[in-house]
C-alpha cells in the first residue's frame, strides 16, 4: 500500500514519546512492504544523519517549518474562539497547501494522522481524497489528560490558573476529539484506558489498541559508563511537560525527604530536556540533580538503583517505563503512571500512590539488591514479550488489511533501532 503519514515533528531522531512511536510504527510498516510518504513539521533542511535515517523507510519526505505561535496568539484563540489549543497549535497555510498538492498528485491507499494536532487537517484530506481511509493514531486521549490535570491541580491555589486553563481545554477537547473520532475511518488508542475514553466520545466507531513500544535490545545491553552512586533514583522525560514537572516536584518535596531519612545517600536525578522554571529551585538542593538534555538516556537507566515514575496526571502509556524495564531496572510508579501497561504490582514493577507508600516501597528496594534484580528481570521479560515493536506492529498491519483488503504484503522483518531517548515520554 501507499500510505501518507502526517506528523507534527520529524520521527528522526527518535528522542521523545511521539517520535519514538511514529518512528517505530513507520519502520514496521516499511518492513512489511508498504510504501511510506511523510509530510511533517520540522527543520526544512534536516541534517544528513536525519535524512539518511528517514530514507531507510520513507520513499518521500516533505518538511514544513512549524508555525510560530506566541503566547498572545494562544490567549487570543482562548478568548475569541471555542477551539482547543491543540487544534490551533500547528495551523499552517503552507502545510495545508502542500498537503492539498500531494493529495491532488498522489493516490494514497491510507492516510495516517499522528497525534491530535494533525487532525486539524481533516478538512483538507476530505476535500482532496474524500474516499481514502483515514487513521487517527492518538498519542493520548487528550481530553482525559486535561481532565486529570485539572483534577490534580484544582485544590492547589498556587496552581489554580493552570487548573482553570485545563478545565477549559478539557471541555473544548471533548468536542474536538469527538468530531475527529466520528470523522476518521479508524481510531488507534495506545491503551485500553484510552480506548474506553474514546468509546464514550464516539460509541461504535472502529477502534484498535496499538500500545507504545520500543526496540528492547539496545536497552538490555549492559552499560556501566555512568556512576550515579549506590542509591540513585532516576526519573526521565521532557521536563517542560506539565505532568512531568508536577511529578518531579511532588517526588522531590513529598517523597524524597522520607527516603533520605532512611537512606541518606539517596539522590534524585531528573533527566530530560527543557527543564521548566518551576524546577529551578530544586537546583539548590544537594539531593537533587537536574541534567537537562542528554544525548543518550541509556547510561542513566543502567546507573539507577530504582527508576521512579511519580506521575499524578496524564493518559496514554509511559515509554519511560518500558525503557527502564528493558534496561532491567526496578521501577516504582503510581498507578496512573503505569496506566495502560499489563504489569502487576510486585511482579514486574511496584505501585504506590501516596507519598508515604511511595517512599516505603523505594526504601524497601534500596535495601534489597536481590529484590531489585528480580523485579528488573521480570520487567525486561515483559517488555520483550509484549512491548517490543516486533510484537506490536502486526496490530497496526491488521488495521491496514481491514481498511484496504485483498492486498498482499510480506512478513515484517525486525529492524534494529536505537531508541536513545533523553526524554522518553
Amino acid at each position: 500500500m501507499r500510505i501518507l503519514f502526517l506528523s507534527a515533528q520529524l520521527p528522526e531522531p527518535a528522542h521523545a514519546g511521539g517520535t519514538l512511536r511514529t518512528s517505530g510504527l513507520m519502520r514496521g510498516a516499511h518492513a512489511a512492504g508498504h510504501t511510506l510518504h511523510l509530510l511533517a513539521f520540522g527543520d526544512p533542511a534536516p541534517s544528513q544523519s536525519v535524512r539518511e535515517a528517514l530514507g531507510r523507510y520513507c520513499a518521500r519526505v516533505e518538511v514544513i517549518a512549524p508555525p510560530q505561535r506566541s503566547i498572545a496568539d494562544r490567549l487570543r484563540d482562548l478568548i475569541l474562539t471555542s477551539q482547543p489549543d491543540m487544534q490551533r497549535r500547528f495551523a499552517s497555510t503552507l502545510y495545508a497547501a502542500r498537503l492539498a498538492e500531494l493529495l491532488a498528485a498522489e493516490p494514497y491507499d491510507i492516510i495516517q494522522i499522528e497525534s491530535l494536532e494533525m487532525a486539524a487537517y481533516l478538512p483538507v484530506i476530505k476535500a482532496g481524497q474524500p474516499h481514502t481511509p483515514v487513521i487517527y493514531d492518538s498519542f493520548n486521549a487528550e481530553f482525559a489528560l486535561q481532565r486529570s490535570i485539572y483534577e490534580a491541580e484544582r485544590a492547589d491555589l498556587a496552581r489554580l490558573p493552570g487548573a482553570l486553563y485545563s478545565l477549559v481545554q478539557w471541555r473544548r477537547l471533548m468536542r474536538f476529539e469527538r468530531h475527529v473520532c466520528q470523522t476518521v475511518d479508524h481510531i488507534i488508542a495506545v491503551s485500553e484506558a484510552d480506548a474506553a475514553a474514546f468509546r464514550t466520545l464516539a460509541p461504535g466507531r472502529p477502534l484498535t489498541v496499538v500500545p507504545n513500544g520500543i526496540d528492547a535490545a539496545p536497552y538490555a545491553r549492559s552499560d556501566t559508563s555512568l556512576d550515579l552512586g549506590p542509591a540513585a533514583l532516576v526519573f526521565t522525560g521532557s521536563m517542560s511537560y506539565r505532568p512531568n514537572v508536577d511529578a518531579a516536584l511532588w517526588f522531590a518535596d513529598q517523597v524524597l525527604p522520607a527516603i533520605r531519612a532512611a537512606v541518606p545517600e539517596a539522590r534524585f536525578f531528573i533527566v530530560g530536556s527543557q527543564p521548566h522554571a518551576r524546577l529551578h529551585p530544586l537546583r539548590e538542593r544537594d539531593d537533587v540533580q537536574i541534567t537537562g538534555w542528554v544525548p543518550d538516556v541509556i547510561p542513566f537507566l543502567h546507573a539507577a538503583a530504582v527508576f521512579v515514575v511519580p506521575l499524578r496526571m496524564g493518559s496514554g502509556t509511559r515509554l519511560k517505563i518500558l525503557q527502564a524495564m528493558a534496561a532491567g531496572r526496578a521501577v516504582v510508579s503510581t498507578r496512573l503512571g503505569a496506566q495502560g501497561l499489563d504489569a502487576q504490582d510486585g511482579i514486574a514493577l511496584r505501585l504506590a500512590d501516596t507519598a508515604s507508600d511511595f517512599a516505603r516501597v523505594v526504601i524497601d528496594l534500596l535495601g534489597a539488591p536481590e529484590k531489585r534484580r528480580a523485579l528488573g528481570q521480570a520487567g525486561a521479560r515483559l517488555v520483550a514479550q509484549r512491548y517490543d515493536w516486533s510484537v506490536i506492529v502486526p496490530r497496526l498491519l491488521g488495521v491496514y488489511d481491514a481498511l484496504v483488503p485483498h492486498r498482499t504484503r510480506k512478513e515484517p522483518t525486525h529492524e534494529p533501532h536505537a531508541d536513545d531517548s533523553p526524554a522518553g515520554g
